[in-house]
């Protein structure tokens, strides 16, 4: 081997590595640059009561009425997140703190959340609200609201200041 091919290995393989080094430099910016994005996507994306995590205390819990998430499953006792559109889950409450949950109705507030693709909405967008459960009463033997309120504090995703869901 001459100096001459020796000094071509060497500036091909210096080409090589120079070469790899800003692809994974610019793949990592991509990355990282994504990441608000990435977050925002998780942050704004509706849940399920089935996710939730939320743990009541049994003696609390006795004898009152839980929520059933689209009229499946057990009935959670004050739940975070009540989905409203069960077919495509484009509107979601979430947040949901509850003033006061009895066994006859329950009052809380909180935010809907609506993904784009719902009532033509151009933008995944929020709505602060105020939530009423009411009409509690057996179902498949779990007591059970089995209506909901909501009323906007202000602009509305459909147009109705109120709207009235069933949760059976």
């Amino acid at each position: 081997m001459t100096d001459r091919e020796g000094s071509r290995w060497v500036r091909g393989r210096t080409a090589l590595l120079a070469f790899v080094g800003v692809t994974a430099l610019a793949a990592g910016g991509v990355w990282f640059g994504q990441a608000p994005d990435r977050a925002s996507a998780v942050d704004t994306a509706p849940k399920t009561s089935a996710v939730q995590d939320v743990k009541e205390d049994a003696k609390e819990a006795r004898g009152l009425p839980g929520v059933r998430d689209c009229g499946i499953g057990e009935p959670e006792i004050k739940p975070q997140v009540i989905t409203l559109t069960c077919a495509d889950a484009g509107m979601v409450a979430t947040a949901i703190t509850w003033q006061k949950y009895g066994s006859r109705d329950a009052l809380g507030t909180g935010v809907v959340q609506v993904v784009k693709t719902a009532a033509g909405a151009g933008a995944d967008a929020g709505f602060p609200a105020t939530f009423r459960l009411f009409g509690a009463k057996p179902v498949d033997g779990r007591l059970a609201f089995t209506g909901l309120e909501v009323t906007y504090e202000g602009s509305t995703p459909l147009g109705d200041t109120t709207e009235m869901y069933n949760l059976a």
